[in-house]
């Protein structure tokens, strides 16, 4: 290794240190030379953000002979000394809104889908409260954390009852009267103030620490590393902070990338310059590239979505509709990208939107007797996994089954990964990797919609505004030489380079000048375009269904229901309805399942 100034600096400082490290600097490889001139017999630890990190530390651990340096998570620690130590065991695949619904014997009101609703919200602020620092759930307002006014409105009147029902949850898991969840054996650990006997500690991608994990490494006696990329954060929905800006650290910067061309760092400092938007104060460190592009070959290619939803899409129209791949790769599991967090299936949408309830396997999904009553459930709990399966199914419908049987066909094992034509993957799972060429999908925010917001709109919204932008920072640094950026995507006054590949998008036109917190951040999937075919332009999201039919949510009435069994007598088509009631397709042929009129009229 030839280290440049900035590293040299680094590797032989002594004390504490925060480094931040633009994408591509060779952070990880900095922090391990920095442990390799430490004494030989002294004692390091290295937490890694998580499992992939921790296996790609452990290689170059090995490759460097550093047999003192000691490779773990935040979460394999608490594990450690929790989980074996404590006799707990812990329950893996989560626990389901409905699992909740019969620990706790929720009977609000007698009726399920309000149940559910608390259930949702218990779990998140179990989650934030397991996240936190805080040393009671009382001591936390979880309303802060929501951004959906019905969401919050519903929190606000049932309180009491989301804070008692969560400590009753934690309280069940403390007394093993149920498995319990990583987050809450790391946050037990962390309450434990252990004491870590190391000399040295090295904490990687310490902007997406949650409070938790940070408060567990600023108590440790040893000298202390955090390196990170305060532009990386895009964990925030797992309650983690920007560490990078709260520890009170000597500050070291790594602003020269290895792994892209000049061209690709002006386009990121011109990306984070969005930034000065929300902040007027900002201030970017100025990237530079300094990447290899003599060599012209493209031996990986990566379409990158911000969403589920747009990836997916994409992959319809690039592998099924247009037969652009025969071998594909998904990065992460394939099915993962079907099935919700909480374990919800894609095909469970899917039966509950053409009305074949007795096929749907989730107790959740099969309480719901439409899929109007599925997106209120999702406007009251900013369930955003949810949402984005609702917006598929209700894209292809029936399709469904064919479309992804087609897609799994192509798509080849992680052994044979360098041999797939393209790579799919959300920004989220492309984090850490790196691709000779990547697509990006046009379902990210862009500098014309963060403009067209007031500014007690952005002060209001603007961590989750600025994680956006980091979204699509972290998407086009994974290329090592060329983009393919939808243009409406690209700054202003944007230099023309071999290497960006500006993409012509349409635009749906908008009935004002109007942009929904939805459309901007991508809450419910709500800033997602649709694929770029010859078909009409459709709406996908709940925002864009209620502009283009303004009484879309409208309750229906004994004289609306009426009305609709008439036209439905008369033969009219469901499209033709739509128009009529202002409706979806739908939300029409669901009400006609309800009112039975194929059953009574044929």
């Amino acid at each position: 290794m030839n280290p440049t100034p900035e590293q040299s600096t680094i590797i032989n400082s002594t004390g504490d240190l925060c480094i931040n490290a633009i994408a591509g600097s060779g952070k990880t490889t900095t922090i391990l030379q920095y442990a390799a001139t430490r004494p030989s017999n002294a004692k390091i630890l290295y937490i890694a953000y998580n499992k992939s990190v921790k296996t790609e530390a452990q290689h170059k651990c090995k490759k460097l002979d550093l047999s003192n340096v000691r490779v773990e998570t935040a979460h394999s620690l608490a594990y450690k000394h929790i989980i074996r130590k404590g006799n707990y065991s812990v329950n893996k695949r989560g626990y389901k809104t409905f699992d909740i619904t019969q620990i706790l014997e929720l009977r609000a009101t007698g009726d399920p889908f309000v149940n559910f609703l608390l259930a949702n919200h218990i779990a998140k602020l179990a989650n934030y409260f397991c996240n936190s620092t805080a040393l009671k759930v009382q001591d936390l307002d979880y309303s802060t954390t929501l951004t959906d006014k019905k969401a919050k409105t519903f929190v606000k009147n049932h309180y009491q009852l989301i804070e008692r029902g969560t400590r009753e949850f934690l309280a069940k898991m403390e007394n093993r009267e149920i498995e319990c969840t990583h987050d809450f054996y790391l946050k037990k650990f962390q309450l434990t103030n252990p004491v870590l006997n190391f000399d040295y500690i090295l904490f990687d991608e310490g902007q997406d620490a949650s409070p938790a994990m940070l408060d567990i490494f600023l108590k440790q006696k040893a000298a202390k590393i955090i390196v990170g990329d305060i532009h990386q954060q895009i964990y925030a929905w797992r309650f983690a902070v920007n560490s990078l800006n709260q520890v009170p650290f000597p500050n070291y910067n790594l602003t020269t990338s290895f792994r892209f061309p000049p061209a690709i760092a002006n386009l990121a400092n011109g990306i984070l310059s969005w930034k000065k938007h929300i902040d007027e104060k900002h201030s970017p460190l100025l990237i530079k590239g300094i990447g290899k592009t003599t060599d012209n070959k493209i031996s990986s290619k990566a379409i990158i979505a911000r969403t589920n939803l747009g990836l997916l899409l994409k992959a319809i129209e690039y592998v099924v509709e247009s037969k652009k791949a025969e071998k594909i790769y998904f990065e992460g599991n394939i099915n993962s990208y079907t099935y919700a967090e909480n374990g919800t299936s894609l095909y469970d949408v899917l039966n509950l939107y053409i009305g074949k309830r007795n096929l749907i396997k989730d107790s959740l999904i099969k309480t719901m007797h439409s899929i109007e009553q599925l997106e209120n459930y999702i406007e009251n709990t900013e369930d955003v996994q949810l949402a984005m399966m609702v917006k598929i199914v209700q894209e292809y419908g029936q399709k469904i089954p064919v479309i992804l049987k087609e897609i799994k066909e192509k798509h080849i094992s992680t052994d044979d990964k360098e041999t797939a034509e393209v790579i799919f993957s959300t920004v989220h799972r492309s984090k850490g990797m790196e691709y000779d060429a990547v697509y990006l999908v046009n379902d990210f925010i862009s500098e014309e919609k963060i403009k067209k917001l007031s500014k007690e709109f952005l002060k209001e919204h603007s961590a989750k505004i600025n994680e956006e932008i980091n979204l699509l920072y972290v998407a086009i640094t994974r290329t090592k030489k060329h983009l393919f950026i939808p243009e409406t995507l690209l700054p202003e006054n944007t230099k023309k380079s071999p290497y960006i590949h500006p993409l012509k998008v349409e635009v749906p036109a908008k009935e004002n000048g109007e942009i929904t917190i939805e459309e901007v951040i991508g809450i419910m999937t709500k800033n997602s375009n649709p694929p770029n075919t010859n078909k009409k332009t459709k709406a996908y999201s709940v925002e864009e269904k209620r502009k283009s039919h303004k009484d879309a949510y409208k309750p229906w009435t004994p004289v609306l229901d009426d009305e609709l069994t008439v036209l439905y007598c008369e033969g009219n088509s469901v499209k033709s309805m739509a128009v009529h009631f202002g409706r979806t397709q739908g939300a029409i042929r669901s009400r006609i399942k309800k009112l039975e009129l194929k059953e009574l009229y044929g």
